[in-house]
């Protein structure tokens, strides 16, 4: 590939003779480099690879997450369960799934491999590493608490994947208040839940603090929406079958912004 090098070079050439050719060129490269990048990612045979990853890696991690505090508990072997089901997988997807699951949670697994093999068939893209902890966050609240051990394996697995302690704990605190919008919001009031503590959720769930302007809620309510959009997260090599899931997200987002919407009084 080397439109960028002729196209830059002759702006160059043009513009500061001899010289600019020179730089003209270099930039070019850097262009061309960065295009054939994107171009290669891109390719079905990447994005593929890419899903098969993100199963793999997801499964393998949910396994070592369910069991560090020491054992796994029947809520998370239900909530696996339950995530089989909303992804509608095959028996052999099925048994693929609880294979890694296992092989996730044996005592001598190490997180450091699959997560560096993530990162490198991914790209670092920061939205599938996001979306990658969220389903795992999913997992550490299925039993409605997150143990000392949980938090301490996310922090683990978070750091690896380059997003640090500080984005986690903002991941968590969204996870925690989105859930709380499940179905529409029938788990947010329908159980005698006050106002205030339901409208300080909604804002938690958005990821922005009450004090901010229509304005910016509005911009973190579409960027919320825009991380959950399951063409784009097809599209960055999610799997379709977990992008399921991904859409289930975006209705409780949804169902948050409609709550803050209304007690604002903002028009639609």
């Amino acid at each position: 590939m080397f439109f960028g090098k002729l196209i830059a070079g002759l702006i160059g050439l043009l513009v500061a003779g001899f010289p600019g050719l020179v730089v003209g060129a270099l930039l070019g490269h850097a262009f061309d480099r960065g295009l054939s990048r994107t171009l290669g990612f891109a390719s079905p045979q990447n994005l593929q690879l890419i899903r098969e990853r993100f199963f793999e890696t997801t499964f393998l991690l949910s396994g070592y997450l369910a069991k560090a505090d020491g054992r796994v508990s029947e809520a998370e072997v239900a909530h696996t369960e339950q995530v089989f089901v909303q992804m509608g997988l095959d028996a052999q997807q099925r048994r693929r799934a609880i294979e890694l699951f296992r092989r996730g949670a044996q005592a001598d697994f190490s997180p450091e491999p699959v997560v560096a093999d993530f990162v490198r068939v991914s790209g670092g893209q920061r939205q599938l590493q996001q979306a990658l902890l969220f389903f795992l966050i999913s997992l550490a609240h299925a039993d409605q608490s997150l143990q000392p051990a949980e938090h301490a394996a996310l922090v683990r697995i978070s750091t690896l994947l380059g997003l640090g302690a500080a984005q986690l704990e903002a991941l968590l605190q969204m996870a925690r208040a989105q859930g709380q919008f499940h179905q529409g919001g029938e788990r947010a009031g329908a159980r005698g839940a006050s106002a205030a503590l339901d409208i300080d959720a909604a804002y938690a769930a958005l990821g922005v603090d009450s004090s901010v302007s229509d304005r910016e809620l509005k911009r973190a309510y579409r960027k919320r929406m825009s991380e959950n959009h399951p063409d784009k997260l097809i599209a960055r090599g999610v799997p379709e079958d977990m992008v399921r899931l991904a859409t289930e997200r975006s209705q409780e987002i949804q169902s948050a912004y409609e709550q803050v919407r209304r007690q604002r009084g903002i028009r639609k």
